[in-house]
């Protein structure tokens, strides 16, 4: 889940409460998993490290197979 910029910490950290407690849930997780997904509840630092190294990673997949945009 994402918020606007300059969103302030307390509604981030109380936003991120309630979506991993309701991630947390039995049922939720069985509905992602029977769609195929994994439910998956972190703190906001953890996801912004998560993004960082799968721009990292996905950058190099790109350079590596020289693709370019159109």
């Amino acid at each position: 889940m994402f918020a606007p910029a300059r969103t302030p910490a307390t509604i981030i950290n109380r936003l991120n409460q309630e979506i991993v407690r309701v991630l947390n849930q039995a049922d939720v997780k069985e509905k992602f998993f029977n769609a195929g997904a994994e439910a998956v509840g972190g703190s906001p630092d953890e996801l912004a490290a998560k993004i960082k190294s799968e721009i990292a990673r996905m950058g190099k997949v790109i350079k590596d197979a020289g693709i370019r945009a159109e």
